[in-house]
C-alpha cells in the first residue's frame, strides 16, 4: 500500500535512494525548489503509510496557445517498488490537473532513447514518441571516452482540448531535431 500526496521541501533530504537509480536526471536544490514554489499542484509523492519514500514526481505547466501543456521534468521510484503502479498513479494525477486545471492541449516528457524500459511504460500509459531531440541528455558517466550526450524522445499524449490529437505525430521517431531547437 503507498500513500500519493504533494512533494514537500523537506522530502529533499528523504529521496538520495531513489536518485541513485542511474537514469534519473537530479537536480540542485534551488531547482526543486522552484518547481515545489511554482508548481506545488504538479510535484508528488508516493510514501509508505510509515514515511519512506517509494518514488516521486516533479512536473511544471508551460508553453503557449495550443501548446500549453503539462510537462513531467523528473519522475523516479526506487527500484524496490517498481511494477507496482506508483509512477501510473502520480502520471495520472498530473493528467488529470493540467487538464482540468491548467487546460493543457497534452502532457510531455523526455526520456533516453536507450532507456527502452522507460519508453515502453510510457507508451502502455498512451503516450507516444513525437520528435528525437539529438543529444539532449549530459554524459551518463561511463568513462572519458564515452560519448558526451544523448539523445531523447520528447513523447505526448493529448489531453482533452487536443481532440484532433495534434499534438501526436505518427512518425515521431524519424523525425529529429537538435537541442537546440527545443525550448
Amino acid at each position: 500500500m503507498s500513500v500519493q500526496r504533494p512533494f514537500r521541501a523537506t522530502d529533499l533530504f528523504k529521496f538520495n535512494h531513489i536518485n541513485l537509480d542511474l537514469w534519473t536526471e537530479t537536480y540542485g536544490i534551488s531547482f526543486y525548489l522552484n518547481y515545489l514554489s511554482r508548481w506545488p499542484d504538479l510535484c508528488s509523492v508516493q510514501e509508505t503509510p510509515d514515511g519512506r519514500m517509494m518514488g516521486y514526481m516533479i512536473a511544471k505547466a508551460e508553453g503557449q496557445a495550443t501548446e500549453w501543456h503539462g510537462h513531467i521534468t523528473a519522475l523516479s521510484v526506487a527500484p524496490e517498488y517498481r511494477r507496482l503502479s506508483l509512477a501510473r498513479k502520480m502520471i495520472e494525477q498530473l493528467e488529470h490537473v493540467s487538464d482540468e486545471s491548467y487546460h493543457g492541449f497534452f502532457v510531455d516528457l523526455y526520456v533516453r532513447c536507450t532507456n527502452i524500459v522507460a519508453i515502453n511504460m510510457y507508451e502502455g500509459f498512451g503516450y507516444s514518441v513525437y520528435r528525437r531531440v539529438r543529444e539532449y541528455y549530459g554524459s551518463l558517466g561511463l568513462g572519458r571516452n564515452s560519448k558526451d550526450e544523448e539523445d531523447a524522445f520528447d513523447m505526448r499524449k493529448p489531453l482533452s482540448r487536443d481532440p484532433m490529437r495534434r499534438s501526436v505525430r505518427s512518425n515521431g521517431r524519424e523525425f529529429i531535431v537538435s537541442a537546440h531547437d527545443v525550448s
